[in-house]
Parts: C-alpha cells; sequence; structure tokens
C-alpha cells in the first residue's frame, strides 16, 4: 500500500524491453501503444543515462531514490558492481533507432569504466561513484564480461551481424541467437 519511488539500476533493461515491444507491436510500430512504449523506453533509458553522467566518476549507483522532479543517491546505494542493463538499452534502442546519441552514451560510460574501474589484470567494483581518487575492488561479476563488455564493443561496432529485429535474440547472459527461421539451411 505504499509507493516506493525507487529505481534500480537492474530496472534499466525495461527501455530495450518496451522499444522491443514497440517495434513488435501487433497493432503496429506506429499505434498509439508502440508509440507510448517507445516514449517510455527512451525515457527510461535517459534516467539510466543520467544515473551515469551525474556522478562524479561518470558510474552509475546501485539505484536511485526520486524526490519531487528529480532524483538523489541515498547513502547505502553509492555502490557499483559492473551491471550492464543500463548499456543493455543503449544498444537496442541505438539497433531500432539508428540515434547516434545511444553510441555517444555508451562511449561515455565505456571511458568511465576504463578510468575508474581498470585494474592491472581486469575489472573491479566500486565501493562509492562518488569517489575519483579510489582503486577498484578485487571482484568483477561473471556478467561484466558476459554482457556489459559485450554490449559496449557491439554498440560501438558498426559493421556487427547481430540484429536484434531481424536475426537475433539476446538469452539472460546476451548471448545472441539466430531466430528460428535463420536456422534453415544449418545442418
Amino acid at each position: 500500500g505504499r509507493l516506493d519511488r525507487k529505481m534500480d539500476h537492474l530496472v534499466c533493461f525495461m527501455g530495450g524491453l518496451l522499444a522491443l515491444g514497440a517495434v513488435t507491436d501487433p497493432q503496429g510500430f506506429h499505434s498509439p501503444r508502440a508509440q507510448r512504449d517507445m516514449a517510455t523506453a527512451k525515457a527510461i533509458t535517459y534516467t539510466c543515462y543520467q544515473m551515469y553522467s551525474r556522478m562524479e566518476t561518470g558510474i552509475s549507483p546501485e539505484y536511485v531514490d526520486f524526490k519531487g522532479d528529480d532524483f538523489e543517491v541515498p547513502s547505502r546505494a553509492f555502490y557499483y558492481i559492473l551491471r550492464p542493463e543500463a548499456v543493455e538499452s543503449f544498444f537496442i534502442l541505438h539497433q531500432i533507432t539508428g540515434d547516434p546519441i545511444y553510441r555517444e552514451w555508451g562511449w561515455e560510460v565505456f571511458q568511465s569504466i576504463e578510468r575508474y574501474c581498470k585494474t592491472k589484470i581486469a575489472y573491479g567494483s566500486l565501493k562509492d561513484v562518488r569517489n575519483t581518487n579510489q582503486q577498484p575492488e578485487d571482484r568483477m561479476e561473471s556478467f561484466f564480461l558476459a554482457e556489459t563488455i559485450k554490449y559496449l564493443y557491439l554498440l560501438q561496432d558498426p559493421d556487427t551481424e547481430v540484429d536484434v529485429l531481424k536475426r537475433h535474440v539476446f538469452n539472460t547472459e546476451a548471448h545472441p541467437t539466430r531466430t528460428f527461421d535463420h536456422f534453415q539451411g544449418v545442418a
């Protein structure tokens, strides 16, 4: 019975999900419902980008709380564990719209990860996305390489054969799989 005005980084996948729903809407992409979903997809994804761009490191906190027309980061949410959801939505929206802003946002996120999360041998989580003078933790989640880096790479690759609209779907670990109609003729 209580509204929690909180948005986790995990929710950032919704931008891509809603965009895919809009382009595959049975009523057609130009239907009011699909256009509503696409507008919502872009707005959610923009909020996710802001979660990165407003932090001193350019790295998103785990979640934010909305206060009025803006958000703030609670003291218990300043950590970052190399999550992929925002860059997943950047990739999907770029594939659907061709808008270069999503590539630019992805490049900014990549540069921040390189600057603040890279270690001598890998990448690590951050305890506080406001602190530009910290060392990354000695911890890298498996989804970082399987998803975060993969989406960032595909987002910047103009020649990628991965096509989320016609040829591929992604499983939960961002492995592209060809759709059934693209398996025909494969032994």
